[in-house]
């Protein structure tokens, strides 16, 4: 018989039921909430972390005058201008990185060869760029502080595998141009390109109705005519040969050659081969960077194994400020781009409201004693010149002195904005005048009709109710009131000039009619008084206020690169300029036809200079 006492115990076996659909679902769903939340948690800390990490660097990047970096002894300023060089850049947080190349400033390159000079840590200058991404004047200025720096005693540098012949022009202020054994310099001479859009607008059967006072107010020719009226080429001629001439004239002073060899050089592009550009003297020595570096280690007195020292122009900005403590200001008041009415983005142009806004700033301020107005305009809408024509003759009014200083262009309502200063400084190759106004009305019915096939049909309460739209040709009463417009304006504009230039309106109309005139060319009928450089002008506000002690303020405050990322501002035209590169005045020119609207004191051409 079996003891079934002593047998273990047995435990009652657990069966798990199955888990329902329901439930499963229910249990997905709150795990991946919870995942959801926590992964949530750990990438906003991570991105607070990046922003304040970003902003320490933005704060340590800031643009010039920080003087928050520190130099090392001995060190050699690297120019590269190869970057687009612009009135006043934007400098990003990533400019610091050497990597990284920013758009240039032409302030921050004139404050820093200014400033180099007198640097002990600076020995020299390292200009390592084969070309130069600027228009003539601004050339001019950089041309003419490296010939002031060269007064320090301290050397300056070129290298380049090959030399364009704006970068060449900026090389030859050195002691020394290298160039690669393999490499070329470019030297040809200044051609100025318009492009023509009359057969495009032919093809499209768009009709453009264009109305001027003056005969050389050539703006409206490109979208009526496929070539130069004989005045444009009259003017053009004289504009780009006196333009060459100022180049040939600094190069040949800088290199000791004559004018007339420069231009046979350029005549039959000799300057393409290494060793006869070695041979007419337009560099020193043909060899390799290795070799360039060498040479100036032994300026340095440095070894063989030793580093250069080399700073680059973002850097070295940062590693100074020209603030003074004066009590006495002279405000320099930048008014960029082309002119428009109302308001809108000081990156996009002179707005007048933003203008006017800024300029009474200046002149209320009591401690200011002069105000420099740097322009660089090929001009825009007429009205609002005149708006800032009155602003300034109100800043006047008020007291305060007025001087011009003229950057690339100052034409048309660029000239007109100008033309109420008291003085007047400009560079020998900067454009200018273009006294004359315009009127420009396309008409897309055609257009519309025949290649999209849209009709457009209207009731109206007037006979000219849609006078302006676009959508029809002007009729000979629309003409006439255009046309009445243009020579009040006209007469106007020459009225303002007159005034400000103390000429009679009939002087100016003699010299107006639209033409452009070279900066050195302009002082002999009166429409500049010297010229000069924006360092000039400065110091010819001083002078004429009477004082010796003064802190340069500027106008408008320069909106900083963290500031522009929460903006609205449009950047396709920044972008589609990058993208086209030397083809963007093909995108403006279409684009001038669709946007001018009203009567507009223009340049009469857009110039590809190459």
């Amino acid at each position: 018989m079996n003891d079934t006492n002593n047998l273990p115990e047995r435990k009652p076996v657990f069966q798990e039921k199955p888990e329902t659909p329901s439930r499963k679902f229910w249990r997905v769903v709150w795990g991946s909430m919870l995942g959801f939340l926590f992964a949530s948690i750990i990438t906003s800390l991570l991105y607070t972390i990046m922003f304040f990490g970003m902003i320490g660097i933005m704060a340590a990047g800031a643009k010039g005058g920080s003087g928050t970096e520190t130099l090392k002894e001995n060190s050699v300023l690297k120019l590269d201008l190869s970057q687009n060089i612009e009135e006043r850049a934007v400098s990003t947080p990533f400019a610091r990185f050497n990597n990284y190349k920013d758009n240039l400033g032409l302030d921050d390159i004139l404050a820093s060869i200014k400033n180099a000079a007198s640097d002990p840590k600076i020995k020299g200058i390292y200009l390592c760029s084969g070309s130069a991404a600027a228009s003539p004047a601004s050339l001019k200025e950089i041309h003419d502080a490296l010939m002031l720096f060269q007064k320090s005693g301290k050397f300056i540098y070129a290298y380049s595998d090959s030399y364009a012949q704006n970068g060449y022009y900026i090389a030859s202020t050195a002691d020394k141009v290298l160039l690669n054994p393999t490499g070329s310099l470019d030297l040809k001479g200044y051609a100025f390109q318009i492009m023509f859009y009359k057969n495009l607008i032919d093809k499209l059967d768009v009709d453009v109705q264009v109305i001027r006072h003056g005969k050389f107010k050539s703006a409206i020719e490109p979208y009526i005519m496929d070539k130069m009226s004989e005045a444009n080429r009259e003017q053009l001629d004289l504009l780009v040969n006196t333009l060459w001439g100022c180049i040939t004239k600094d190069i040949a002073a800088s290199r000791h050659i004559n004018a007339d060899t420069l231009n046979y050089i350029a005549d039959n592009l000799l300057a393409s081969d290494a060793q006869k550009a070695l041979a007419y003297k337009l560099v020193d020595k043909l060899c390799y960077v290795a070799d360039a570096e060498k040479m100036i280690k032994s300026k340095l007195d440095l070894g063989e194994d030793d580093d250069i020292n080399f700073v680059s122009l973002g850097k070295y900005r940062k590693s100074f400020n020209l603030n003074s403590k004066a009590s006495n200001k002279i405000a320099v008041m930048y008014a960029v781009g082309e002119i428009h009415d109302g308001k809108g983005s000081e990156m996009q142009g002179i707005y007048s409201d933003n203008f006017i806004k800024e300029f009474r700033k200046a002149y209320k301020d009591k401690d200011v004693k002069a105000i420099v107005l740097r322009i660089n305009s090929p001009g825009g809408s007429a009205i609002a010149s005149e708006n800032i024509w009155q602003e300034i003759d109100r800043a006047k009014k008020a007291g305060k002195i007025v001087v011009t200083s003229m950057g690339d262009y100052a034409a048309s309502g660029g000239y007109y904005i100008a033309c109420n200063s008291d003085y007047i400084i400009a560079q020998p190759n900067t454009l200018t005048g273009s006294i004359g106004v315009f009127g420009m009305m396309p008409s897309f019915q055609n257009f519309l009709k025949n290649k999209v096939g849209i009709t457009i049909d209207k009731v109206t309460t007037n006979p000219h109710a849609d006078y302006g739209n676009g959508f029809r040709p002007m009729d000979e009463v629309e003409i006439a009131t255009l046309q009445n417009s243009i020579e009040q304006i006209y007469g106007l504009f020459t009225q303002r000039v007159a005034d400000g230039r103390k000429m009679s309106v009939a002087a100016v109309d003699s010299i107006g009619q639209g033409r452009v005139w070279a900066g050195q060319d302009a002082i002999g009928i009166g429409l500049v008084d010297k010229i000069g450089s924006l360092d000039d002008a400065i110091k010819k506000a001083a002078e004429m206020v009477k004082v010796s002690d003064y802190a340069i303020v500027y106008y408008p405050k320069q909106t900083d690169w963290f500031s522009m990322i929460f903006r609205n501002d449009d950047d396709i035209d920044a972008a589609l300029r990058a993208k086209l590169g030397k083809f963007y005045f093909m995108y403006q020119g279409v684009d001038q036809i669709l946007s001018q609207e009203g009567v507009q004191a223009r340049m009469p051409m857009d110039i590809f200079i190459q």
